[in-house]
């Protein structure tokens, strides 16, 4: 009967995004209509966009999946999604919105190659994007194990079906598609997150949430006691230290290419604020969806794969029409964070690389009228191959989605970070070789905490090496000779 609903309901979902597709492709005839919608949009629609593309398959699946595993201690994840990832938005988002009254650049390499007037920054930055790669492949597979568990498809052949899905309406209609179909996306997860949290209230507690809350704990901790220590030491929350990991890199998450195109994206700065206060509301009702893990692990103990915890759940206690839109919802989040991701890295490609340095510098000779032809085709294209590469990644699902996830939120906010902080908080403007360095030095840094196994938390190896990427910035800036100001 669930499997007869979620075919009902996915089918008038993907003919929305179908609709909203359509319109956009009408819209998008430049790159930068394809990269940033033209810079025209407004913070009601942004705010939500922003919200959805936070919040992804991988954390409506490897969210509560980690809540299953390690019980209360994963509510350190909600403190830091709630108070980081808004602060990380207040102190970047005017700067780097005000900066690009001057710069018109179309994403954060290009944003970050154009402020410290280096090519090489804009390259490396552009190829750090790669690592998103994982963050794509995590979705990816998310979407493929809701077709899975849940309408009786194989695990490759719903791999295909949700890449094509987001492969398509990316390639037609880019940011504008991305944006439209990302505010429709983020309502239907945010009333999914309270639905969630209120069903365990009236399953566990009858309707009064005190009593909810006691009952789960007092069955956690029959299960186990390590479920309720504030710092599980078999979880990403061990210690005090790896909290400190993750506020840092809740922190830096606000600096996302995916994200950061959304601050470019608005028409007007004073709008901002209202853009931010629509996210955090957005975010808090969707971050509720974490006690799902926690009613899960009360309801369907004993299962082997964490991540499917909130279908199992919502499969043993919804009626039949309300377990299919939760895992709707789920594949609305897998989209909504992909096509973001999808249109930074064909901007990469197309905007950052192509027209920004090959063209520039002549190294490939193009007439000026064709420039910009030539560039949204090479997104197009580029699109098709992130597609295939992010697939290939997840052939077999991982052990847990969100760990994936945090691969690619870390890689890139350990090599940009630096130099967007500095921007924002420098009193001069620093040196290209600050800049630089401290992009090499931050990715250097991940990549030695991630082979050497120093940190056992993803979540604070990101935030230890984006860390590390910041004082090399600043102190790179004061080694360095400053750029002569125009």
């Amino acid at each position: 009967m669930v499997s007869t609903w979620l075919w009902i309901q996915f089918t008038l979902f993907m003919l929305i995004m179908v609709g909203v597709s359509i319109y956009a492709a009408r819209k998008t005839k430049t790159m930068e209509d394809f990269a940033i919608s033209g810079a025209s949009l407004g913070p009601y629609v942004l705010g939500l966009s922003l919200a959805a593309t936070l919040f992804s398959a991988a954390t409506f699946m490897g969210y509560p999946g980690y809540s299953y595993a390690w019980g209360f201690s994963n509510l350190w994840l909600y403190l830091a999604i709630f108070i980081s990832a808004p602060l990380g938005f207040i102190t970047i988002a005017k700067t780097v919105h005000k900066q690009n009254d001057f710069q018109n650049s179309l994403s954060l390499p290009d944003w970050l190659g154009d402020y410290y007037n280096s090519d090489f920054l804009r390259v490396g930055s552009g190829l750090i994007m790669l690592f998103n790669l994982f963050y794509i492949a995590a979705q990816f597979s998310a979407g493929a194990q809701i077709f899975q568990n849940m309408l009786g498809v194989n695990y490759l052949t719903g791999l295909i079906a949700i890449a094509v899905i987001v492969v398509g309406y990316v390639y037609v209609g880019g940011s504008y598609a991305d944006v439209y179909t990302d505010a429709v996306q983020a309502v239907m997860m945010a009333v999914t997150g309270v639905i969630v949290f209120i069903s365990g209230i009236i399953f566990f507690g009858d309707g009064s949430i005190t009593s909810a809350l006691k009952n789960v704990s007092d069955n956690l901790a029959e299960q186990d006691g390590k479920l309720l220590q504030v710092f599980n030491p078999d979880s990403n929350y061990y210690a005090f230290s790896a909290i400190i990991g993750l506020l840092i890199i809740q922190f830096s998450f606000s600096a996302q290419p995916q994200l950061f195109n959304k601050v470019l994206s608005l028409k007007r700065r004073r709008d901002l604020r209202k853009m931010i206060i629509v996210y955090i509301v957005a975010a808090a009702m969707c971050l509720f969806v974490l006690f799902g893990g926690l009613y899960a692990r009360v309801a369907v103990p004993g299962l082997e794969a964490a991540d499917l915890a909130l279908l199992e759940y919502v499969a043993w206690g919804f009626p039949a029409v309300l377990a299919a839109f939760v895992a709707v919802v789920i594949l609305a989040a897998a989209l909504s964070t992909t096509d973001g991701l999808f249109v930074v890295m064909s901007t990469v490609f197309a905007n950052d690389i192509f027209k920004k340095v090959l063209v520039k510098r002549n190294i490939i000779k193009v007439k000026e009228e064709n420039v910009d032809k030539i560039a949204l085709k090479i997104s197009r294209i580029a699109v098709l191959g992130v597609g295939v590469a992010a697939a290939l990644l997840v052939l077999n699902p991982p052990s847990f989605l969100a760990d994936l996830m945090w691969v690619g939120i870390s890689g890139v906010s350990a090599g940009t970070l630096g130099p967007i902080m500095y921007a924002v908080f420098g009193k001069k403007k620093a040196s290209p070789r600050a800049a630089e360095g401290s992009m090499i030095i931050g990715m250097t840094a991940y990549l030695i905490i991630v082979f050497t196994g120093v940190e056992s938390s993803p979540l604070a190896a990101g935030g230890w090496a984006t860390l590390i990427g910041i004082v090399a910035m600043f102190l790179l800036a004061n080694i360095f000779k400053r750029p002569v100001e125009a």
